[in-house]
């Protein structure tokens, strides 16, 4: 049976991280469509389902880069190294929201390519910078892509809790990354807290960028049992977890 699957990245990031699981879900049958925010040399575009909905997977920030009119056909989705609110409420995400102002300066600033090389890096630790998809640091970005990072990391300091088109009644899964140096233990909390039906993995020892392909079989064989093994609308069933690292 096919499985219609969108994807859709995070802050800095692009369409061609979710390659691998491109190949991943083609070798299942299914087809995976990914949207591309258009910060590098890449064509922006949103993603929609070709046929009647299927599951969602998002990576951090994507999951309110989504439009909204996509969610009302999910029936299932995937959050990886995600949040509930980037910038946790009170004292806890001043360093936080600090942290993003310095950021936005250093961009006005002309400072792009090392922000985004630092940036980067701590996505990838503790696994090698060399294990992600580095197109927009590759390529730079015009000045329509430096406004859009721009935009998206006013919109990280902004958001807080889940979208209001989220579909709360289909299956979710919450893979954190317990290394995580981008999203705040505390924002990560914040999600699980959104979503107290949702199951949860926690890899330890693993970096933000979550994408790599030792945790692409266990998130699709978390999806084949319950949309495709048991039938349409069934609940999903618990998977095993990654038994590797999925650093990159």
């Amino acid at each position: 049976m096919n499985l219609d699957l969108i994807a859709m990245h995070g802050w800095a990031g692009d369409q061609r991280a979710w390659e691998p699981w491109r190949q991943a879900a083609a070798n299942r049958g299914w087809s995976l469509h990914t949207g591309e925010r258009g910060y590098g040399q890449q064509t922006p575009h949103a993603p929609h389902w070709p046929g009647a909905g299927g599951a969602v997977l998002v990576h951090s920030l994507g999951l309110h880069l989504l439009p909204a009119e996509l969610w009302s056909q999910a029936r299932a989705v995937v959050l990886l190294a995600s949040f509930g609110s980037f910038v946790p409420p009170g004292p806890s995400g001043r360093s936080t929201r600090a942290a993003l102002g310095a950021m936005a300066k250093r961009i006005h600033q002309g400072e792009l390519a090392p922000l985004l090389d630092e940036f980067l890096a701590r996505a990838a630790a503790p696994g090698r910078l060399d294990q992600l998809a580095l197109g927009i640091t590759q390529e730079g970005s015009d000045a329509a892509g430096v406004t859009r990072l721009l935009e998206d990391l006013a919109l990280l300091g902004h958001c807080a809790g889940l979208p209001p088109a989220f579909p709360r009644s289909v299956p979710v899964l919450i893979v954190e990354a317990g290394a995580d140096q981008i999203v705040p233990a505390a924002s990560r909390a914040l999600l699980r807290q959104a979503l107290p039906q949702a199951e949860s993995w926690t890899l330890d020892g693993i970096g933000h960028s979550l994408l790599g392909p030792p945790l692409i079989g266990p998130v699709l064989d978390w999806l084949d049992q319950g949309l495709v093994g048991p039938g349409p609308g069934a609940k999903l069933q618990k998977s095993a977890r990654p038994a590797a690292p999925a650093h990159g």
